[in-house]
């Protein structure tokens, strides 16, 4: 559990559901991200924000941490093996940077050519990073906060109900300047938001 105050917080923003959302975090300052209502997945991305050729590197990290989850406690690298960021606190478990983000593409192959056309996380990654001078060719491997992607015997990735309560949240620590991209998912064919996308928060405090 965080020691923070929300009202010390120098920023405090309601992402809308389905909607996306970014903003440079200092080195040293610390973000939190709250599913309010809960099962709610927040996709997001990582970027140095003097350099956003250097990115988060979803590999890299499994690979220091020895773990496919993002936990308390994890260090997130960036695709040039420098620490991004620190996870402080964790209320809701383990956290998938495996399954990616939804997209046009996905949502045919998953769910039928009738859903082609639902907006998706990608769509919203490619419109929020046209804001910061990057493409869809800047997009990574993302972290899915609050997503429950268990791992099958077999290797497969399962998408199954979210475990996040109302007010579940995670904190990062900056560890250097980022550009932080979130998606607050707009999936409704899987139950990773529960079939129903809803608002999250998000807050900042100075280091």
């Amino acid at each position: 559990m965080s020691v923070r105050n929300p009202s010390d917080a120098f920023y405090d923003f309601i992402v809308p559901a389905r909607q996306p959302w970014s903003h440079v975090l200092k080195a040293g300052q610390v973000l939190r991200i709250v599913d309010l209502e809960g099962q709610q997945a927040v996709d997001t991305l990582f970027y140095a924000a003097d350099d956003h050729e250097e990115r988060y590197s979803a590999q890299d990290t499994i690979r220091a941490q020895g773990t496919p989850y993002i936990i308390a406690g994890t260090k997130l690298l960036s695709s040039e093996g420098r620490l991004m960021a620190t996870m402080l606190a964790d209320t809701a478990g383990g956290h998938d940077t495996s399954a990616g983000a939804c997209s046009a593409e996905s949502n045919t192959v998953r769910f039928g050519h009738d859903k082609k056309y639902m907006h998706s996380c990608r769509d919203n990654f490619v419109m929020e990073l046209s804001r910061h001078g990057m493409t869809k060719r800047d997009l990574v491997s993302n972290i899915n906060f609050f997503m429950n992607v268990p791992i099958e015997p077999d290797g497969t990735l399962a998408i199954v109900d979210g475990m996040s309560k109302p007010g579940d949240y995670v904190e990062l620590r900056a560890e250097m300047d980022i550009l932080c991209v979130i998606s607050n998912c707009p999936q409704v064919n899987n139950p990773c938001n529960g079939f129903n996308p809803t608002p999250v928060r998000t807050l900042i405090w100075e280091a």
